[in-house]
């Protein structure tokens, strides 16, 4: 009701920053020699310099950034040989610039500062995960994932580049970022829940991404890591629930009305997603088994990936091939073509036919029975590709359960319509 004004939010912002950050610095002198170090004062006066210097204007701005770098500069320049780390040095650096910051963007530089003061408390954790938690080649593998999510996809163009307008670079890139993401989504979920919570949780968090990318990250899982082989099943199962319970939200948001027609059915589909994987990856690997033998290697292989995403590319335009071939005119036909390549954007195509009053809620029901049916059997060839034997005859079963579980929610109540008349 009574907004305050600019130049008062920017320094209680400045000033906020600057005493969290203060606090974690004043702590840090119990466990470091250097009782001489800048503290809550020091750092909270930096952050109000910052943003007394963008109040007032570029000269200040350049007089006080020159002065905080210089006395940062002969601060380390003091400091005995033994502890000559920076980082109390660049804190106060970046104090000073987040309280300039809280001038233009209050929000943003509070925000940043709490990730900074988070940084700075967790130095002994994020030590021992670079020490020793993590591998040259685990480091590696998730340079490569930072690298192919902030460099390259930004770089691709994000448009199609075939005739049947089907093969979007930027998309298949995000689609190989997301498989690669959701294994070391399961990789680290293993080593910090355990095995036996850890790879299912993974799954269900890949299937809002992508479950037909999870099938195929815990099928490389599996078969890299035998061992694992049951909780690679129980994540790949779980993966359906995310897949269910997006497509309840994208249908609903379209058309309210297909949603109440698919909510007995999603439900208990997404039900039995959760009784299936839970069956399949409930049992954990035997005492004997170290949890270095379950993690693997690595998170993920790049080469797997990349001929994934090839063959599922060369895949989406067979199809759209097909389907300019073939035409349009069996509704069927084409939810089959477009579960395959995406369950949602099917959902969503029937949802805006029965919001136009283009098609019946009953008929659109029907058609989404097909075209998650054709969404399973891609899973299911990709389970028994990437996985092998044991991984696919996990995965098969529980999936063609889980669609057949929606069918009968489907069709089973015009079923016993019919059998009363």
């Amino acid at each position: 009701m009574f907004p305050l004004p600019p130049e008062v939010t920017a320094l209680s912002v400045a000033l906020g920053v600057g005493l969290l950050l203060g606090l974690e610095r004043e702590r840090a002198k119990r466990h470091g020699s250097r009782v001489d170090q800048a503290g809550v004062r020091t750092f909270a006066l930096l952050s109000l310099a910052g943003a007394i210097a963008g109040l007032i204007g570029l000269p200040a701005v350049y007089v006080a950034g020159s002065f905080v770098v210089l006395v940062a500069a002969l601060k380390h320049a003091a400091a005995e040989p033994s502890d000559a780390g920076l980082t109390t040095e660049v804190a106060m650096v970046v104090t000073f610039l987040l309280g300039l910051l809280a001038v233009s963007a209050p929000a943003v530089a509070g925000g940043t500062g709490v990730v900074a003061a988070i940084l700075l408390a967790n130095r002994r954790r994020l030590h021992r995960l670079s020490r020793q938690w993590l591998s040259e080649e685990e480091l590696g593998d998730l340079l490569t994932l930072a690298a192919a999510a902030f460099v390259v996809m930004p770089l691709l163009p994000d448009r199609p580049i075939d005739p049947w307008a089907v093969i979007n670079p930027r998309e298949l890139w995000m689609l190989a970022v997301a498989i690669m993401a959701i294994a070391s989504l399961g990789y680290l979920s293993l080593r910090l829940l355990g095995p036996r919570f850890g790879l299912v949780i993974a799954g269900l968090a890949g299937g809002f991404v992508s479950s037909t990318a999870t099938v195929a990250a815990m099928g490389d899982r599996a078969k890299s890591t035998p061992a694992a082989t049951r909780l690679a099943i129980g994540a790949a199962l779980m993966s359906n629930v995310g897949t269910l319970v997006q497509l309840g939200v994208i249908v609903a948001a379209v058309s309210p009305v297909l949603a109440r027609q698919l909510a007995v059915p999603l439900a208990a589909a997404g039900g039995a997603a959760v009784v299936v994987a839970l069956a399949a990856g409930w049992r954990s690997p035997s005492h004997g088994e170290s949890l270095s033998t379950l993690d693997g290697g690595r998170p993920f292989e790049l080469g797997e990936v990349l001929r994934f995403v090839a063959l599922l590319g060369g895949v989406t335009l067979l199809v759209a091939i097909a389907r300019d071939e073939l035409g349009d005119a069996s509704l069927p036909w084409v939810m089959v073509v477009s579960g395959i390549v995406d369950v949602h954007a099917a959902g969503a195509s029937l949802a805006r036919a029965v919001s136009g009053a283009h098609l019946d809620p009953g008929a659109a029901a029907a058609n989404m029975t097909a075209a998650l049916a054709a969404n399973a059997t891609l899973k299911c060839t990709l389970a028994a590709w990437r996985g092998g034997r044991r991984f696919a005859l996990g995965v098969v079963p529980g999936v063609a359960f889980i669609v057949l579980v929606f069918a009968g929610g489907v069709f089973l109540p015009s079923m016993l319509d019919e059998i009363r008349r």
